[in-house]
């Protein structure tokens, strides 16, 4: 839904390691993700697949690096920035071909102007090189979409089992085990599909509290059962335009369909109970301000993190929505707060300028001008530095609220977003990241207070309800039961 088109570019400036480069970045103690994951999927792959190899005493595993590549989530990938993934692939794969199997970690929630089932289109093109009996497993994020072509052309899918996102690696080695037993022919995966028409349910969708929890502990313990081999809920993401987005269930067994079917069954139901169960409401910014600033002790301790629901980066939005800006200037001017913000325009214009110089400036609103509000603010320029994924970084301040204004995606996770633009995160009292969940593992030593804001913006819980889906889904449409559908998208 963000107007913002994801290139090429924007993979190899965050993340783009081809070959030999990649397996060296899977090793234990090295940084799989710059800035981001020590060991991710494809290093609790490698590991995984290593250990096995050496505990079967197997030294002809030989794993074969092809590539990894990573952007920040904006708006749909142009047709030939998904060509030239894939057209990456293909070429690693085609110079040591024959393999014996593959492993593709997908996000699955990718959008792609003009293509409509973009894993499936990578898989479909894969399989025209490696052939219809290839055994290949996949690996999806909590949040992806899942579609009939991509079932239907791999052996087994297994997505994370937690949310916040912190079994990456563990993921990775699940799909380790289940393609070194694909090839050594040890396993015989059968999988059974559910696909749910629900966009939102589950209240948070945390995995450790209530309605998900007792939904991802009947999952752990079907796994805990020798025939059950993973059992995955993927929650979908709901600002996706897959005209069969929605919640699916995955189910993998040991040769064994029918039992796959029955537990997809019965999870599915469980899945469609706590559909009524919606996110928390959120705040204004007005209202979270005045709570930043009761929260004295919250603040003297350590900082109250406002996370811009409306304008989450991670999801794919702009990251240019100056609505809390705007509050913080009008009602929090006695609060040091911490704010990023995408203006590249801004950063080019002020680049050359001198430190403690004061501007006029126009921020935000440019990249979306359909949405937001453009702030004509007089600031100082603070500090100006050069960050990994972000580019150009320049911090402006109007008293004591500091904009930390880049060039590319405002990606304000972590703290590192601030320490890298020269803030010391402790000596703010008020902190505006954009993101839903994972801030939270990464703020926990400092943040004290953590309060969601809708500032009205491509990530609101109903701004997908304008797209047009392949039938009715829950809540946009009053939806009685998920069966009809879920026959429709499996069976054509």
């Amino acid at each position: 839904m963000s107007p913002v088109l994801t290139t090429v570019a924007d993979f190899k400036s965050t993340h783009w390691l081809e070959g030999p480069r990649l397996l060296a970045a899977c090793g234990r103690k090295i940084m799989e993700v710059q800035g981001m994951f020590r060991n991710a999927e494809l290093s609790g792959f490698v590991q995984e697949a290593h250990k096995l190899a050496h505990a079967h005493d197997h030294p002809d595993v030989a794993l074969v690096p092809l590539l990894s590549a990573w952007a920040v989530p904006s708006g749909p990938l142009t047709g030939d920035c998904l060509q030239t993934i894939i057209d990456t692939i293909l070429k690693h794969l085609r110079a040591v071909d024959p393999v014996d199997g593959l492993y593709l970690s997908l996000h699955g929630a990718m959008g792609v102007r003009g293509i409509e089932d973009p894993e499936g289109e990578i898989l479909r093109q894969i399989r025209a090189v490696v052939g219809p009996d290839l055994p290949i497993v996949v690996t999806y994020d909590l949040h992806a979409s899942v579609s009939r072509q991509v079932v239907q052309q791999v052996q087994a899918i297994v997505a994370y089992a937690t949310n916040p996102h912190r079994d990456h690696a563990r993921t990775g080695a699940a799909a380790a085990r289940l393609l070194l037993g694909l090839c050594q022919k040890t396993l015989k995966p059968t999988m059974a599909w559910r696909s749910l028409p629900m966009l939102l349910g589950g209240g948070t969708t945390i995995d450790i509290l209530p309605p998900m929890l007792g939904i991802f502990q009947r999952l752990r313990h079907w796994e805990r059962q020798r025939k059950i081999l993973s059992g995955s809920v993927l929650m979908c993401h709901p600002w996706n335009a897959h005209p069969e987005t929605g919640w699916n269930i995955l189910i993998v067994t040991q040769n064994d369909q029918a039992l796959a079917e029955k537990l997809a069954d019965e999870m599915a139901e469980r899945c469609w109970q706590v559909r009524h169960e919606m996110p928390p409401s959120f705040h204004t910014p007005e209202a979270a301000i005045r709570l930043a600033k009761e929260a004295r002790l919250a603040r003297k301790l350590g900082v109250v993190v406002l996370a811009d629901a409306s304008d989450v980066v991670s999801a794919g939005a702009p990251g240019e929505n100056t609505a809390l800006i705007e509050a913080l200037l009008a009602h929090g001017r006695e609060l040091v707060s911490y704010v990023p913000l995408r203006d590249p325009q801004v950063v080019a214009a002020l680049w050359d300028q001198p430190l403690g110089s004061q501007h006029h400036v126009k921020i935000g609103a440019k990249l979306d001008k359909a949405r937001g509000k453009q702030l004509d603010i007089l600031v100082k320029i603070h500090e100006r530095r050069q960050s990994h994924g972000v580019g150009r970084t320049l911090v402006l301040v109007h008293e004591q609220v500091h904009i930390v204004v880049v060039e590319g995606p405002a990606l304000a996770l972590a703290p590192s977003f601030f320490t890298n633009a020269g803030l010391n995160p402790w000596r703010a009292d008020v902190i505006v990241v954009k993101n839903f969940f994972p801030f939270r593992m990464f703020f926990a030593a400092i943040a004290r207070l953590t309060l969601y804001v809708k500032t009205a913006g491509v990530t609101d819980f109903d701004a997908a309800h304008v797209l047009d889906f392949a039938g009715d889904i829950h809540p946009r449409d009053e939806v009685v039961e998920w069966r009809t559908t879920d026959r429709r998208r499996r069976l054509g």
